[in-house]
């Protein structure tokens, strides 16, 4: 079976946004990986990624979020998660991270976090 994984990226005010569409899984999460390795390879610190788009997310898939989450903060950036779908927020608070990650529901909302609005 193979999964359906796509994403844009575009930067507005240096707040770097990641629109993710499809699954998160097995099959997809080594590209979201890829993703993010990219971003900080570039030097982008502040994140934001919009997953209302995301269909699913296997443990695998929450994974890499807690991977670019300890990288982003290693560089001392952050990861804000924009509008998660419901069955991506209930993953992730079945895993705990709802405690770690900020969330926002709008790119304004993201800009004003990163006092870029």
């Amino acid at each position: 079976m193979s999964s359906e994984f796509d994403y844009q990226i575009n930067t507005v005010n240096g707040v770097t946004f990641v629109t993710v569409q499809g699954f998160l899984d097995a099959h997809t999460y080594e590209s979201m990986r890829d993703v993010f390795n990219r971003l900080f390879d570039e030097d982008h610190k502040k994140i934001a990624v919009d997953l209302h788009e995301v269909a699913y997310i296997s443990s695998a898939g929450a994974g890499v979020f807690i991977g670019a989450l300890e990288r982003s903060q290693e560089i001392e950036g952050e990861i804000v998660l924009m509008k998660p779908s419901e069955t991506v927020l209930e993953v992730f608070e079945m895993l705990g991270l709802t405690q770690i990650f900020q969330f926002a529901e709008s790119r304004q909302q993201v800009l004003d976090h990163f006092g870029a609005g």
